[in-house]
């Protein structure tokens, strides 16, 4: 049981040079033909976009809890004002 090796080192394929030999379809599939570097652009500029909606989103949220706080406090304060 005790072969040396930690579960980690069983299960980690940066190590393996099964995975770490470039094979002729890697080379070809890195240099491409341009149709993956087209995708991995749209991909790309699809990921800025929602980037960039989620943080309009939070912006949004931060405001909107904040502009409630507000209200809630102040109709607080009318009731104990009284």
């Amino acid at each position: 049981m005790a072969s040396g090796n930690s579960w980690a080192d069983q299960w980690d394929s940066t190590n393996n040079e099964e995975y770490n030999s470039n094979s002729a379809s890697d080379v070809r599939r890195e240099k491409g033909n341009g149709k993956m570097a087209k995708v991995k652009v749209v991909a790309l500029s699809g990921l800025e976009k929602a980037k960039i909606v989620a943080s309009v989103g939070v912006q949004k949220v931060k405001s909107g809890t904040s502009t409630g706080i507000k209200w809630i406090k102040n109709q607080y304060q009318k009731r104990t004002s009284k």
